[in-house]
């Protein structure tokens, strides 16, 4: 049984992670052991950078944005020598397993130091949704809310100027956000890197309903295609519609975080915890079929996850 375990968040910041330190320091006190919170991500296992928790040092920050530990990239944690370190560190402090809350590349590392012989527990913590093994990552609902009432209100605008606007929205390589964003704003048009595009088609189709008495459009880009402002461009060419680029950029990734994202982040670590107390390691913690489960890391670290394509092709059939 786990006596004493650590909890960090590394890599991109998401609504929602502390919620998860939250639960994970008080899931562990519960249950009789000892937490530290580890500060800047592997940084703070390299350089002993930790904090005592208590009840009383998580309390009022389930409904903050951010995470109270801080978060950062480690380049040293990715040699070996850089592992080695931390799992000394580990050792000396008396830290019999780790939480890690963040994405792929801080999976990767909780599996090195797992390999290394300290157990740890991913928890999928990042807005994009991009992580294979779990349907849903910590972060994603509030970054998809903040993004739609940002095109909401966009969208004022650009019907006040008889104007489209092309939105970039966030989610690294993939789609998710776009996709659903897309949907809830009435998007005329969501391009993603998963789904071709054809700019010519799109420019024909708001011709086409302009003829309707149109006179303003939304465009959802997903930031991992690029080219927005080119995207903007082409599209004013095209159809003679005066037409702007937005970035919203890290705006996304502030703010309090959504009901969904506090629940699923409460229940991820309390389930961390109880694995921690198993003396199980090498594990991440997701969501399957609308249930927590866990899965093998290397295992998760190798899925392949789905677009959702029936999402793509309801929006293709009613945007215009």
């Amino acid at each position: 049984m786990a006596k004493k375990i650590g909890v960090l968040t590394s890599g991109g910041d998401a609504p929602g992670m502390n919620a998860a330190v939250r639960a994970v320091a008080r899931a562990a006190l519960q249950k009789g052991m000892e937490v530290v919170g580890v500060r800047r991500g592997y940084n703070g296992l390299l350089n002993g950078d930790v904090i005592d928790m208590n009840a009383r040092t998580v309390s009022g920050i389930i409904q903050r944005g951010g995470t109270c530990l801080y978060t950062a990239r480690c380049h040293e944690f990715r040699e070996q020598e850089g592992v080695l370190k931390a799992r000394d560190n580990c050792l000396a402090m008396g830290l019999d397993g780790i939480v890690v809350i963040g994405g792929d590349g801080s999976f990767r590392g909780a599996a090195d130091l797992s390999a290394a012989g300290i157990p740890c527990i991913g928890l999928p913590g990042t807005i994009d949704n991009d992580i294979s093994c779990t349907e849903y990552t910590i972060g994603y609902d509030t970054a998809m809310n903040t993004a739609m009432e940002m095109i909401d209100k966009i969208r004022d605008t650009a019907q006040s100027h008889d104007r489209c606007s092309v939105v970039e929205v966030m989610g690294r390589n993939a789609g998710y956000i776009a996709i659903n964003v897309a949907l809830a704003v009435g998007a005329e048009a969501c391009i993603t890197l998963e789904r071709g595009y054809d700019l010519k088609q799109i420019a024909e189709n708001m011709l086409e309903t302009s003829k309707s008495g149109k006179t303003h459009f939304i465009i959802v880009v997903a930031e991992g295609v690029g080219k927005t402002q080119e995207i903007t461009e082409q599209i004013e060419e095209l159809t003679g519609i005066e037409s702007r680029a937005t970035v919203l950029g890290h705006v996304q990734r502030g703010g309090n975080p959504t009901v969904r994202d506090r629940v699923m982040a409460t229940a991820m670590g309390y389930h961390a915890v109880e694995l921690l107390e198993k003396g199980i390691g090498n594990r991440v913690v997701g969501l399957k079929n609308n249930e927590i489960y866990d899965v093998d890391i290397q295992e998760a670290l190798a899925m392949k996850k789905p677009f959702d394509d029936d999402l793509y092709d309801i929006l293709s059939k009613t945007a215009f």
